[in-house]
């Protein structure tokens, strides 16, 4: 069987376009669900990460307006002081994956400045697959969710290895 020029740029436009960052074995959680990484509503992204359980090997995506938002990985007290002048790392394409490759906090916030201290901004609570580490909340925020949406994605690696074959065989006639 002879692959197809063809074949090979579908496969590649297809996943472009998927969301589906083919790295990630776990789960991939839109910051935000539908609502994504924004001031707009001033939404409660303390809330929205406590009704989610995050394992190693799962990502987390930031979709937002890359004109208006970024996104900083930060340590505990940044987080807390909403400092974004010590990130360790700083997103800025508005649709950014990122691996959750360690147990433990990750912070995030906003650096355009003030957007963190309107409540842009997350804590990511990552557990071992199976571990003990619960989410946690605030007496503040300790009230039932609202019709909280996950917006995990339900694709994994192993997945992908039966999917794409099948387009593969469907699209092109492959037999």
């Amino acid at each position: 069987m002879v692959f197809k020029t063809e074949a090979l740029v579908f496969l590649v436009i297809m996943f472009a376009y998927s969301g589906v960052p083919l790295m990630v074995n776990g789960a991939v959680y839109t910051v935000g669900g539908f609502t994504g990484w924004t001031t707009i509503g001033h939404y409660d992204y303390a809330k929205w990460a406590a009704n989610q359980t995050f394992q190693v090997g799962d990502a987390i995506r930031f979709v937002f307006n890359p004109a208006h938002h970024n996104v900083m990985e930060v340590s505990s007290s940044d987080y807390e002081s909403c400092n974004a002048e010590a990130a360790t790392s700083i997103y800025i394409t508005g649709d950014d994956t990122i691996p959750l490759t360690k147990e433990g906090h990750h912070y995030f916030i906003c650096g355009v400045p003030g957007h963190c201290q309107v409540g842009q901004k997350v804590d990511i609570q990552v557990s071992t697959k199976g571990g003990a580490m619960t989410p946690t909340m605030s007496p503040a925020n300790s009230t039932s969710p609202s019709n909280t949406t996950s917006s995990a994605s339900k694709y994994s690696s192993k997945d992908l290895i039966v999917l794409v074959p099948a387009l593969v065989v469907s699209a092109f006639g492959f037999a």
